[in-house]
């Protein structure tokens, strides 16, 4: 298995490689060269696999032989024995061929625990063999930073940071980052939005000299290794839902495409996926791409959603990178256009996407009204993000089952579920004692050399 850049020029890599290079040295984003197809046999024989099991047999193949088959096994069944659930990924049903799949079992109660705890398993293999440090640079809206220090935290050849929009996450997602006490993770509160931090981990990686000094590595989507491990639960839930013998749709709330891009690539594998549908809050770049055939930022507006307040989707290029034919040159030039503010999509690609991905948007009174409608009906507990969710996906309910993907436990955004319901959630056991925890963060400018500073005499006093 060899993965390609989107931008075309990068080097061609191994799994081992992409894994831990992140970031492609031409700006782009790694993708397998060639989709592995399962068989309709082979996809029926997932029904009611344990999620481990599960897990070995949709990565696998991708591995190109990087892990034995007895290494990556144990290496999944590490990542999660950590979950609070027996099944991990749990259905709920909602209402008439509409079921919620919860993905916040996990040690930092969101969806990122899934892809997360298993890349820093592989990664953690991998840097044993060769002895070698890395440093990790991540920029989050709100979860992949708490998850990536859970996943990270203590490692003696690895050191992190993560970046996150300084008074732009929510309590519990900002103390789950600034709250760990290992010395080799370090939380940066950023002066600007997630977009910012976002932009100033790419321009990290895309100075080579500071790239190679530090011996950088990503965790963030950008990293193959992230989407990959998100692909599992879609085979999990298609299945324990009558797949391949009746296809079914996912809603996925999404901002940065990641998680959506998961399920594409799921249905290229043949997972029989009729609609796969993608919720934005506010801040609905993605669903106006489709609209209008233009990708044009304006501006992130703070949300009550806000780990999808996000303008600039990194993962939306692998998906213009099968639109258009995966042609490398145009893709790039494209993201060279998106600097500029934004670029239109050719005919031919929209056409593709249209085909590919429904869409649709939540205002804030509507996620609102979803939380508090489910609570009464179901007794559910929606997060924001999970609201934004279900709403869109009310809106393409067919013949198929519907599964719309909860990416987060309300108790991380405990402000807007009370308001919402009138009950605050509280935290789990494990985490119950989390504001009496004590915070250790730095503010930072949104200045690239300052960053870089401050990165090189951390590692350095390691």
């Amino acid at each position: 298995m060899r993965y390609i850049s989107t931008r075309g020029t990068a080097p061609v890599l191994g799994f081992g490689e992409a894994m831990m290079t992140g970031l492609a040295r031409d700006g782009g984003l790694y993708v397998p060269e060639t989709v592995p197809e399962f068989s309709h046999a082979e996809i029926a024989a997932l029904a009611g696999a344990p999620y481990e099991e599960v897990a070995f047999k949709v990565m696998r193949p991708y591995l190109g032989g990087f892990f034995t088959d007895d290494e990556f096994r144990g290496l999944i069944a590490k990542a999660y024995e950590g979950f609070h659930h027996a099944a991990r990924a749990p259905l709920v049903q909602l209402g008439s061929n509409h079921f919620l799949l919860e993905l916040f079992h996990g040690p930092t109660l969101a969806f990122k625990d899934f892809a997360m705890q298993l890349i820093g398993q592989m990664m953690q293999a991998a840097l044993a063999r060769t002895g070698e440090r890395i440093t990790i640079v991540g920029a989050t809206s709100g979860d992949t930073g708490s998850a990536a220090m859970e996943a990270f935290r203590g490692l003696a050849n690895v050191d992190v940071f993560i970046l996150f929009p300084h008074g732009r996450v929510s309590e519990v997602q900002r103390r789950q980052m600034t709250t760990p006490s290992e010395a080799n993770v370090h939380a940066l509160a950023i002066d600007g939005d997630f977009d910012d931090a976002q932009a100033r981990v790419k321009d990290m990686f895309n100075d080579f000299a500071f790239r190679d000094g530090v011996r950088l590595a990503g965790v963030n989507s950008i990293n193959w290794a992230r989407v990959l491990a998100q692909v599992v639960y879609y085979f999990y839930a298609a299945t324990a839902l009558g797949a391949p013998h009746r296809a079914v749709g996912f809603t996925v709330p999404t901002g940065n495409f990641g998680d959506i891009f998961a399920g594409y690539i799921a249905r290229r594998m043949g997972l029989p996926i009729d609609r796969l549908v993608i919720a934005t809050n506010q801040n609905d770049i993605l669903d106006r791409a489709l609209r209008l055939g233009e990708y044009r930022t304006d501006g992130v507006r703070p949300s009550i959603s806000p780990s999808m307040d996000i303008q600039v989707s990194s993962n939306f290029e692998r998906a213009l990178f099968d639109a258009y034919g995966r042609d490398g040159a145009a893709v790039a030039a494209l993201m060279g256009e998106l600097k500029a503010g934004g670029f239109r999509i050719s005919q031919g690609a929209l056409e593709m996407l249209r085909g590919t991905f429904a869409s649709g948007r939540c205002s804030e009174d509507e996620t609102l009204a979803v939380i508090a409608r489910h609570y009464r009906t179901t007794g559910e507990l929606l997060c924001p993000h999970s609201a934004v969710g279900v709403k869109v996906a009310e809106e393409h309910v067919g013949l198929a089952p519907m599964i719309t993907l909860a990416t987060a436990h309300p108790a991380k955004f405990p402000d807007a579920v009370e308001r919402a319901t009138g009950v605050r959630p509280g935290l789990p056991p494990h985490m119950a004692d989390l504001f009496g925890r004590a915070e250790r963060v730095t503010r930072v400018p949104n200045d690239l050399g300052a960053l870089q500073a401050l990165v090189r005499e951390r590692v350095a006093r390691r």
